[in-house]
């Protein structure tokens, strides 16, 4: 009998290349988030490098997790570069933020990111983690190792001041064009969310 044919299937777990493929296809939305965890230019690049060789040499990961994989090497590798903590106070920003002048007001996006900048480390962190990656209240806490009432009150906080900032920007948006401009917080958020989302790939 002829000798049978040995079926060749994917490997079912992420290559290097895999990922070297997402962080390239993805690069803006990741670099976008290791920039608002950390608010610095440089720490960002860090990350993102370091997130990239984490995801590629680390633990076997499916290929199906591997994107979600990539997003949560950066936040690790940001969490350990900056080491946030409840109370530890606010850090001046760097250049990295983003300034605008009365000539140049800034869009949507930008005052959204710049809100987000100006945040505590630790709420910064929390925000970003719960409100614009989904992680739940328990998760944030194990990984930024805090109890879980830290997160809440953070999240709390960051709500008000970006609601607060937000709310600024749009008042002045209405004083400048005369017409008044209202957006809820969920629509805000959905802006930075949209602008950091993984980018859909669809397979033949």
């Amino acid at each position: 009998m002829p000798e049978a044919k040995q079926i060749a299937r994917p490997a079912p777990y992420a290559s290097r290349a895999d990922f070297c493929r997402i962080f390239e296809e993805d690069m803006s939305g990741l670099y976008l988030l290791s920039f608002l965890l950390t608010a610095d230019r440089k720490k960002a690049e860090q990350c993102f490098v370091s997130g990239l060789e984490d995801a590629a040499d680390g633990n076997l990961v499916f290929k199906e997790w591997a994107r979600s994989w990539a997003r949560r090497a950066i936040l690790q590798n940001a969490v350990r570069v900056v080491n946030p903590r409840p109370g530890k106070g606010f850090e001046r920003l760097s250049s990295a933020s983003i300034h605008s002048d009365d000539k140049v007001p800034l869009t949507e996006q930008e005052a959204e990111v710049a809100a987000v900048l100006r945040l505590e480390p630790f709420e910064r962190f929390v925000y970003v983690m719960r409100l614009l990656e989904h992680y739940s209240d328990h998760e944030c806490s194990i990984l930024l190792g805090c109890a879980r009432r830290d997160v809440l009150t953070a999240r709390t906080r960051a709500l008000q001041q970006l609601g607060s900032a937000m709310d600024l920007h749009h008042q002045q948006q209405a004083s400048n064009s005369g017409s008044q401009h209202t957006a809820s917080h969920e629509r805000r958020s959905s802006v930075l969310e949209l602008m950091i989302a993984p980018r859909l790939v669809t397979s033949a």
